[in-house]
């Protein structure tokens, strides 16, 4: 049966450590209208209320930047993402920066709380620290440690005041489910950049991580193959692309964080191709094109757009 697809635009980009991520939506509608494409046209959709006003604020907890606004962000796509899945559509969401999947994936278990949910994550970035561990202190790197529910306090190398304990607790537990999916059901795809408190928690936890090498030694249908197989026992599997999972170098550094050696666009289509069209696939969210920092134009945006439209394709089937 064809799944409707409703969009969900969240311009937020306070969970990351450069501006102009808000703008990443709009770039690829640029690309689309440039394109002679009506695609945004073609779907209803829902624009999230956003809070980057606060960036010109202080950020008061320097181990966890605006968390207090990022939690509140996270609140209100949970809450659209969780009415559009109730609604019987396929929300695809496109954000800023990937905190923003806190959010997502807080609106899926919110909407269908007896279920599993796997998560497959294609980036060059773990996003799996916490307070305790983040060099950074942007919540771009957390979204899969608040929503796995793990501190890594082995790992910890910061001390955190009361207050971001007490807020990053509630990023944790937001929809009223704490570990919202399981480290067994988190697969990695194109993951390069990681700190060393990450591949500990990694190893650890025997997080499985397709490196770009390996899928062009595999294959990308052998990969999902293998995905298929250890996601058995997931009733529903949320995708999450960031368009840095694809090789800098050779496209564009559009993104807030380039990093080279990564997935060619037409790797990325395939493997889009393939796993969205499996049918416990209930969303996929686009993340981190940022226009300002792309020194071709809008070369960012138009590959995005450009892997959108036959992603959309494997969704509606």
């Amino acid at each position: 049966m064809k799944r409707s697809i409703k969009i969900i635009k969240n311009r937020s980009d306070i969970g990351a450590g450069t501006r102009g991520s808000d703008l990443g939506i709009d770039a690829i509608e640029i690309a689309a209208i440039n394109k002679g494409s009506q695609y945004f046209h073609h779907y209803p959709f829902t624009d999230v209320k956003t809070r980057n006003d606060v960036v010109y604020d202080p950020a008061l907890h320097p181990f966890a930047k605006r968390i207090k606004e990022v939690l509140k962000q996270c609140g209100e796509v949970a809450s659209i993402v969780e009415q559009t899945l109730k609604d019987d559509f396929f929300p695809l969401v496109f954000s800023g920066d990937h905190s923003s999947a806190i959010g997502t994936i807080s609106g899926i278990k919110s909407a269908f709380p007896e279920k599993s949910l796997g998560v497959i994550w294609i980036d060059a970035h773990a996003d799996i620290h916490s307070p305790y561990t983040t060099p950074s202190g942007n919540l771009h790197g957390m979204p899969l440690a608040a929503t796995l529910a793990e501190d890594n306090l082995l790992c910890a190398i910061n001390r955190i005041d009361e207050e971001t304990k007490e807020y990053w607790q509630k990023l944790k537990t937001l929809g009223h489910i704490t570990g919202k999916v399981k480290s067994s059901d988190l697969i990695y795809f194109g993951v390069r950049d990681t700190e060393p408190a990450e591949d500990i928690l990694i190893n650890d936890l025997e997080i499985k991580n397709y490196i770009v090498e390996e899928v062009r030694r595999l294959s990308v249908k052998t990969c999902v193959h293998e995905v298929i197989k250890k996601l058995d026992d997931c009733d529903l599997i949320y995708v999450s692309f960031d368009v840095d999972s694809m090789d800098s170098e050779l496209i564009s550094d559009g993104t807030g964080t380039p990093v080279p050696k990564g997935f060619y666009p037409a790797e990325v289509i395939e493997l889009l191709e393939e796993l969205l069209s499996l049918k416990k696939v209930v969303c996929f969210e686009v993340v981190e094109v940022n226009p300002l920092l792309d020194h071709k134009g809008n070369k960012m945006a138009e590959v995005a757009f450009e892997i959108l439209e036959k992603a959309t394709q494997a969704i509606e089937g």
